[in-house]
C-alpha cells in the first residue's frame, strides 16, 4: 500500500516537528497528537514510517530484532545473517488483551512437545519502529500503563505460566486523541513525552492547498509519490545525520538552570517535564545540525513538553503562556554564543 508523503503535508507544523524529533531520538518518551478529526493525525503517523531510515534485523525470524538483541546462539552467523528492511509499523487495536501485547505462551509448542515456550507480542513487533495508538484514551487505562512502562524502559519483561522471558522493545510512541470523546489520567498523560494540539487550518490558501493534494494523490499515488521522493529522500537523510550529530550535542550549564526555571514557573509536578525539555532541546539542536543547545531550544522543547503537564480541567485548552516563555528565553540569550547552523546532508 503506497503511503502519503510526508514532507507533502502541508500545515500542522508542530506536529511534524513533534514526530520528527521522536525518529531522532525515541527515548524522548513518544508524542500525544490531540485535536479533532480530520486534521491529519493518522495520515503524518503513517507517513512518518516511510521516512525512517531502514533497520537491520537478524535473519532468520519474525521479528525485527537486530543481531546485537539476541544471545549470541541465537545467530551463530552474525555478520552474514542479516537484513535491512523498512521500518514496522504497528497499529495498536483498541480491544488489545495483556497477553496480545505483552507475549504469552505458545500453546501449540506446548500441546506438541510439552514445553513452555515465549511467544512475543505486539510489543516484540513494533521493535526498532512506530508504536501507533489511535483514540489513545479509549484503551484501557491498565493496557496504557503497561504500555508506556515498557516503552520507558526498553524492555518487555513477562513471567508468567512459569516461563520468565523478556526481549528489547525500544520504539517511537505516538498516540491519537479527541479530547471530547475523554480524557487520559494525568498520570498517563504525563508519561508521554511531548503533547502537540492539532486543530483544521482557517487559512484558506492553506485549505485550498490541502484539498489539491490529497486528491491528486487520490488519483494517482505511485506518480504522486514519485514527485516527492527527494523530498522523502532528504528527510531520511536528515534524521540519520541528526542521529549521529545527537551524541555530539552539549548543553551549556546555565541552560540546566533554565530548564529549571521553566518547569517551576508553569507549576509542573515531578522531575519528567525537565529530562524532558533536555532530551528534546538535545534533539532540536541535532535536527538543525547544531552542535551546541541555545536557549530558543530549551524555549520550543518546553512549548511541546509542558501543556499536557499543566493542570486543568477537562476540555480546557492549554493555558501555556508563550510570552512567559519568551521572557525566560531572552534572559539568557546572551548566555553562549549562537553557533552557525549548519544544513543536513543531501539526500540518498
Amino acid at each position: 500500500m503506497i503511503s502519503y508523503p510526508f514532507s507533502a503535508l502541508v500545515g500542522q507544523d508542530t506536529m511534524r516537528l513533534a514526530l520528527l524529533l521522536n525518529a531522532v531520538n525515541p527515548s524522548i518518551g513518544g508524542v500525544l497528537i490531540r485535536g479533532e478529526k480530520g486534521t491529519a493525525k493518522s495520515t503524518a503517523v503513517r507517513a512518518l514510517a516511510h521516512v525512517l531510515p531502514k533497520i537491520e534485523v537478524a535473519e532468520p525470524g519474525h521479528f525485527p530484532f537486530s543481531p546485537a538483541d539476541l544471545p549470541n546462539d541465537a545467530v551463530p552467523e552474525r555478520s552474514q545473517k542479516t537484513i535491512r528492511q523498512q521500518v514496522p509499523l504497528v497499529n495498536l487495536p483498541l480491544g488489545v488483551t495483556e497477553d496480545r501485547l505483552l507475549g504469552t505462551i505458545n500453546l501449540e509448542a506446548a500441546l506438541q512437545d510439552g514445553r513452555k515456550t515465549f511467544e512475543p507480542g505486539l510489543l516484540a513487533s513494533a521493535h526498532q519502529g512506530v508504536l501507533y495508538i489511535d483514540e489513545v484514551n479509549l484503551l484501557n487505562d491498565h493496557i496504557v500503563d503497561i504500555l508506556l512502562d515498557v516503552a520507558a524502559m526498553g524492555v518487555n519483561l513477562v513471567e508468567r505460566e512459569g516461563v520468565s522471558a523478556s526481549h528489547p522493545a525500544r520504539f517511537i510512541l505516538i498516540g491519537t486523541m479527541n479530547p471530547e470523546e475523554g480524557e487520559l489520567r494525568p498520570q498517563l498523560l504525563d508519561r508521554f513525552g511531548l503533547s502537540v494540539e492539532v486543530a483544521g487550518s482557517r487559512d484558506k490558501a492553506t485549505r485550498t492547498a490541502i484539498v489539491r493534494k490529497r486528491l491528486a494523490f487520490e488519483a494517482d499515488p505511485a506518480q504522486f509519490q514519485s514527485e516527492y521522493a527527494a523530498e522523502e529522500a532528504a528527510l531520511k537523510a536528515q534524521i540519520r545525520h541528526a542521529r549521529e550529530l545527537l551524541p555530539k550535542v552539549t548543553l551549556p550549564d546555565a541552560l540546566f538552570e533554565m530548564i529549571s526555571e521553566i518547569a517551576i514557573a508553569y507549576d509542573v509536578d515531578g522531575m519528567r517535564a525537565d529530562l524532558v525539555i533536555h532530551k528534546t532541546a538535545l534533539t532540536l539542536a541535532a535536527w538543525e545540525g547544531m552542535r551546541t543547545v541555545t536557549p530558543d531550544h530549551i524555549r520550543q522543547a518546553a512549548a511541546l513538553a509542558l501543556p499536557h503537564r499543566q493542570r486543568r480541567q477537562p476540555l480546557d485548552e492549554s493555558n501555556l503562556d508563550p510570552q512567559q516563555l519568551d521572557d525566560i528565553a531572552d534572559r539568557y540569550e546572551n548566555e553562549q554564543p549562537r553557533e552557525p547552523e549548519s544544513a543536513p546532508p543531501e539526500g540518498e
